[in-house]
């Protein structure tokens, strides 16, 4: 599945209207929806971060785990804050200089914020991991 891509239709910015990738040439107005639970991959060999908006300030998006996990010496740090939601399957976060692994679950959610380094010691292997994540 192609990310959701965000065109400006507004040279000062704040109108946006969003193209789904795999409908060429169809706009999604306000009043279209998606499902953030549709059109899961079937095979996940790589975790999946998909684009749902993106503005000068901000990036939502979407991210599918199963089974995945960060290589133990492999970091995020993260040039912004980032606010993150467990919506389905089961994850566990590590913080640089802790040893607990915070379990989250669905409808846990947590804000990291800017250079806190983190990982992802596990992630559900039965079942998908839906992360909804917002860059601010």
């Amino acid at each position: 599945m192609n990310p959701l891509l965000i065109q400006n239709l507004c040279s000062e910015g704040g109108f946006y209207a969003a193209r789904w990738g795999n409908t060429p040439g169809r706009l999604l107005t306000i009043m279209d929806t998606k499902n953030i639970f549709s059109e899961i991959p079937k095979h996940i060999p790589d975790e999946v971060f998909e684009e749902i908006i993106k503005t000068g300030h901000c990036k939502i998006e979407r991210i599918i785990s199963k089974g995945h996990s960060s290589p133990a010496d492999d970091w995020y740090d993260q040039e912004n804050n980032e606010w993150v939601i467990v919506l389905r399957g089961r994850a566990g976060l590590v913080f640089e200089g802790k040893d607990e692994v915070l379990v989250m679950k669905p409808g846990n959610y947590i804000n990291i914020p800017a250079r806190q380094k983190h990982r992802v010691a596990w992630t559900d292997s039965d079942e998908e991991t839906i992360w909804l994540a917002i860059h601010y």
